[in-house]
């Protein structure tokens, strides 16, 4: 058996002398694994890098075997943030959640829209993607089951002030019924708010609000993956946090 896809290549591992193993996410076939055979070549390494899109064909005996890949380049999208180590980072820790935390053969034809949007924003927009980074990982939580409402207080039913999200619930909390348990709550930053007010902030509370979402996401992305995979380390993740935590000092 056989199909054709597009896709974003999530890992390529050397396999053998001249072959790759990839992970892609594929727009119609969610995330698969394939054998790219003579994928170590030099014309092909460009092709396989992380975060490229491409045209896929998989063939297979077995709908649940390995298979092999045949590769098509589409857009590169690694050469394209190469010169910002900002961007690259966040592109790999994108990708790298998205390795970890699919399923394999599961379609997720939102996440893959959401994906390229987010990877295009990085080229185009400095200004903008680290928030769109954050409401990616939220919609990538929704994809796994793990989905937040931050669409009204959980204790009051009012869509106003909310400030806090329940660890446990993943639901918000507004500022007056959150306020005695302030310390055990999350913060939800203001433009993840069902009104928010973030244009209105100094660009140094914009830089604050960016670290608060991710640090919301965070805690779900590890309580929704990590709980059930406790071998696995979100390396790619911390070294983008370490970097834009940086970046965001340096010209402070």
């Amino acid at each position: 058996m056989n199909w054709n896809d597009v896709g974003l290549i999530l890992t390529a591992a050397k396999h053998g002398e001249t072959s790759m193993i990839i992970h892609a996410l594929t727009q119609k076939n969610g995330r698969c694994a394939g054998l790219v055979r003579g994928g170590a070549g030099r014309r092909m390494r460009g092709v396989l890098q992380q975060g490229n899109e491409v045209d896929l064909t998989w063939r297979g005996r077995l709908v649940d075997q390995l298979g092999t890949f045949t590769v098509e380049a589409r857009k590169s999208h690694a050469s394209n943030l190469f010169d910002d180590p900002l961007a690259l980072a966040a592109s790999s820790s994108a990708l790298a959640l998205l390795d970890i935390a699919l399923p394999e053969r599961e379609p997720h034809p939102a996440l893959y829209d959401a994906s390229l949007y987010l990877l295009n924003s990085m080229e185009k927009n400095i200004d903008i993607w680290p928030s769109l980074f954050v409401k990616w990982e939220l919609g990538l939580l929704g994809e796994i089951g793990y989905g937040l409402d931050l669409s009204s207080c959980a204790a009051t039913g009012t869509t106003e002030d909310l400030v806090y999200v329940s660890p446990k619930t993943g639901k918000a909390v507004c500022r007056f019924a959150g306020r005695p348990y302030h310390d055990r709550l999350l913060h939800l930053p203001a433009f993840l708010q069902p009104d928010p007010m973030n244009l209105s902030l100094s660009a140094a509370a914009q830089k604050t609000d960016i670290l608060v979402g991710l640090a919301l996401t965070g805690y779900f992305i590890e309580k929704a993956v990590l709980e059930h995979r406790p071998n696995v380390h979100l390396a790619a993740r911390e070294r983008f946090l370490s970097i834009l935590k940086k970046s965001f000092s340096d010209v402070a």
